[in-house]
């Protein structure tokens, strides 16, 4: 059964689960929506147009769907939504979005550690971490399971592709290519991501690949439409390959070289 202490605050219009805990001083507004099996520890306050999704944590202080930190902003109805089984520690803010109808969207199974911000309209996708005090401005798009160091700033419209790997107190001002391990202020690439690849499953053969592609792409000085047309030709065209390139294509902001 759901359990909601006395001494929080809970909207009757939210929508709440089976078997979900409210603790004491949290506050719910009236048009949250909290999946199954949800926690919401004390202090926590989830408000705006928010969904929940089911088994997810929600840590003392954390502050979901509140009105973002937008300038332009105007009072229009935007939306937040979590993933299933994704955690929020303490004190980290997940913002609403700008824009009529938008949403701030992360998926399922991310960790957001403490004091880590996620501005509005920004993407994530599953199983991304967030570690202590990273902050997401506005619009930033994280692919799946993208590990964030702690105190780590990204600027708006970055582009941070899968199993990449952000090291501690960089500063993000250009895109970060999948696969890859960055760091620095600014931050720039500096190899693949060999341990996240091996543990999620990569052959070897396909690190290889990798390897090699980033040293053509990102080491050898070339111009970048030079080094794509290299990797092309002389690389067994695999779909991770192709990932790579379409995400440099597709590429708005530049990478860190």
């Amino acid at each position: 059964m759901t359990e909601i202490h006395p001494a929080a605050i809970v909207s009757p219009k939210a929508e709440l689960g089976e078997n979900v805990r409210v603790g004491p001083y949290a506050i719910i507004g009236e048009h949250v929506t909290i999946g199954d099996s949800s926690i919401i520890h004390p202090h926590a306050v989830i408000d705006g147009f928010t969904t929940i999704g089911e088994s997810c944590e929600v840590f003392p202080g954390a502050a979901v769907g509140l009105r973002c930190q937008d300038l332009k902003y105007g009072g229009e109805k935007t939306y937040v939504q979590v993933g299933a089984r994704t955690v929020i520690r303490e004190c980290a803010t997940v913002n609403s979005s700008t824009g009529e109808g938008a949403a701030t969207i992360i998926g399922e199974e991310c960790y957001l550690m403490a004091y880590s911000h996620v501005g509005h309209n920004c993407r994530l996708g599953n199983k991304v971490i967030m570690a202590n005090v990273a902050s997401l401005a506005g619009h930033i798009l994280i692919e799946d399971k993208a590990v964030i160091g702690g105190l780590v700033g990204i600027h708006q419209f970055v582009h941070v592709g899968t199993l990449s790997m952000i090291g501690g107190v960089s500063k993000v001002n250009q895109d970060v290519p999948p696969y890859a391990l960055c760091d620095g202020i600014p931050c720039s690439v500096s190899d693949i991501n060999a341990v996240g690849l091996r543990r999620n499953g990569f052959s070897p053969e396909t690190r290889r690949i990798i390897r090699r592609a980033f040293k053509i792409l990102f080491k050898s000085g070339l111009a970048t439409s030079h080094a794509v047309e290299i990797v092309k030709s002389d690389l067994p065209q695999i779909p991770e390959l192709g990932h790579l390139l379409e995400f440099i294509a597709k590429s708005e902001r530049g990478i860190g070289r």
